[in-house]
């Protein structure tokens, strides 16, 4: 071997490194809360996490640019995605003892970069959701005042056109975002009855929106002349579909309090099924409501509803609605300002981040980001913070079901709860090895029974996820990117959806863990690749601007995790000899 070259065997033990994960015992769970949560509790803390964004700006933003009045469609498909990809949510945070996020679920069950990377991405959604709130919070205090704030900048300091940049630095989101961060600064926590009176006055501004767009409906704003149904055909529709997504994130409110439901396995999943039912209900009913009051193409899409009511002569409900989405977003807003530090903690108490973040108090970090968030409000455009936001949420979600799938196929810790001679415990160890081929298979498919336990499920996930990219990108994208003759593209066609289904044949020929004592998804692993499956698709349809920013995004991430993560990496330290 020439020398300097690294040998094989470094070269394996570096890439063993890449896919260490961290183990489930080692963060125990704290004394058990007090199991008080109703189902309608835990439906409540879903709803009231899932309005806000999404509601005031993204309706606008989906109808104007992306899908016409065929974004309550849109609103319907990415209700769908996230629906599956939340009971995946349910079923980790049962399995993997932390109150954490899609982080901790990754690095306990895939591996320490893309835990790593997922982490990192949420850090930089979280950023991204407080600029876009406190930039839609400007553009609705701007229309209570007229818009003079808007024409006196322009005036003064004039019009921009760069890309993902605003036309004009918005001063005022600046300041708000600022000012909230002060507030979570000197406030430890917001107080319970200042979240219910924001959501009561969110049911009640929704309410309003509904029953007087309904009977200030033209059903002429539907018709052709004004552009049909859905200008923008199938793809438009996806497009709204996957920059929609972000919006049903409030899911992960439920399983963070999942601890306290009073029979969480039952509760959980039904309370995640309720909630994004209603939210959907409402986002489909609202965006009804806006592309009926108004044609789609005049809207304003950074205050489309108060826009709306405006043009219809209606001032006085375009005040309510403001104030409305003001209460909502602000509310919103707070909540991530007291999520963001647990983030850059966890990842720092790992060792895959600056330790700074961990020996710091978490009142502490908050000036720090709400300075940098501050920046990011005053120059960047809501549009493309919007579909930033799409992608930051599709792609952490996208790995959930995947640790599914990987997880159902492990053995699991034993619990200590049992005792090996607990009725349980006998049970499982007469019962076949998650991972192994299952028993009435092996004559037929005795060549996967050969394998190691798990060595089969692991390349049959692998060329799964494979197959789902390559048959995403031949829907999407078609012969017109592929550049290929008609039969060639058929045959590409035929070929990933074959091997797409015959990977979850395989995935579905072993054993798998079962238990009693928590929820667990059905039907894996078909929903957990059906939810890939449509997260890829979704992705697929948003611009390759917000690719290209997310490339950028994980490159530096990259550059973090090799020059600093990897190295000073609990799991790292534990491996180095004594």
């Amino acid at each position: 071997m020439a020398r300097g070259l690294p040998s094989t065997a470094s070269l394996a033990h570096f890439c063993q490194k890449l896919y260490r994960r961290k183990p489930v015992e080692e963060s125990p769970r704290e004394t058990l809360p007090q199991r008080h949560l109703t189902t309608l509790d835990l439906t409540l803390l879903g709803v009231g996490g899932m309005v806000g964004l999404g509601l005031y700006v993204l309706t606008g933003t989906v109808a104007k640019g992306m899908a016409g009045p065929a974004v309550l469609v849109s609103f319907g498909v990415a209700a769908v995605a996230s629906l599956l990809a939340a009971l995946c949510y349910a079923e980790l945070g049962a399995q993997v003892p932390y109150t954490g996020f899609a982080y901790l679920f990754t690095y306990t069950s895939v591996g320490e970069m893309w835990a790593f990377l997922v982490g990192w991405n949420v850090l930089l959604q979280c950023l991204f959701v407080c600029t876009a709130l406190v930039r839609a919070c400007s553009g609705y205090l701007d229309t209570v005042f007229g818009h003079r704030i808007r024409s006196f900048t322009e005036a003064h300091v004039g019009i921009w056109q760069v890309p993902f940049l605003a036309q004009y630095p918005d001063f005022l989101a600046a300041g708000l975002m600022l000012l909230a961060s002060a507030f979570s600064f000197c406030v430890t926590r917001v107080s319970s009855w200042v979240n219910r009176t924001f959501l009561v006055i969110s049911v009640v501004v929704i309410l309003f929106i509904i029953v007087l767009g309904f009977v200030l409906a033209r059903p002429h704003n539907w018709s052709i002349e004004e552009g049909g149904f859905a200008p923008f055909g199938f793809s438009g529709v996806m497009a709204g579909a996957a920059t929609c997504f972000y919006t049903f994130l409030g899911f992960d409110n439920i399983v963070a309090y999942s601890a306290e439901a009073q029979n969480p396995k039952r509760a959980v999943p039904m309370a995640i099924a309720i909630s994004v039912t209603l939210v959907a209900g409402t986002y489909i009913l609202v965006s009804t409501v806006l592309t009926l009051l108004v044609p789609w193409h005049s809207l304003d899409p950074d205050w489309a509803l108060v826009d709306a009511f405006h043009q219809r002569g209606y001032s006085w409900a375009a005040f309510i609605v403001a104030a409305g989405a003001i209460c909502d977003m602000t509310s919103v807003l707070l909540r991530y300002f007291f999520y963001l530090p647990h983030i850059t903690y966890a990842m720092a108490a790992d060792g895959l981040f600056f330790q700074v973040f961990a020996r710091m108090h978490h009142r502490m970090q908050v000036p720090v980001f709400g300075v940098l968030m501050a920046f990011m409000a005053l120059l960047l455009d809501l549009d493309a913070l919007v579909q930033f936001l799409s992608i930051g949420a599709l792609l952490p979600y996208t790995c959930l079901p995947t640790s599914i799938i990987i997880l159902r196929f492990q053995k699991s810790p034993p619990s200590s709860s049992q005792g090996p001679d607990s009725p349980e415990g006998t049970e499982e160890a007469s019962a076949p090895e998650p991972g192994q081929l299952r028993p009435a298979l092996r004559p037929y498919l005795g060549f996967l029974g050969e394998c190691r336990p798990g060595a089969a499920v692991a390349w049959a996930l692998s060329v799964l996820v494979a197959s789902a990219v390559t048959l995403d990108y031949v829907l999407v994208f078609g012969d017109s990117a592929l550049h290929l003759p008609p039969w060639a593209y058929t045959l590409l066609l035929l070929l990933s959806s074959a091997t797409f289904l015959l990977s979850l044949l395989v995935l579905g020929a072993h054993q798998q863990q079962r238990r009693q004592d928590i929820f667990q998804v059905p039907m894996v692993p078909l929903t957990p690749a059906l939810s890939i499956l449509l997260n890829i698709f979704l992705m697929l349809h948003l611009s390759y601007l917000t690719w290209l920013y997310l490339s950028i995004w994980l490159l530096i991430g990259l550059a973090v995790y090799f020059g600093y993560g990897i190295w000073h990496s609990k799991e790292n330290q534990r491996e180095r000899p004594a």
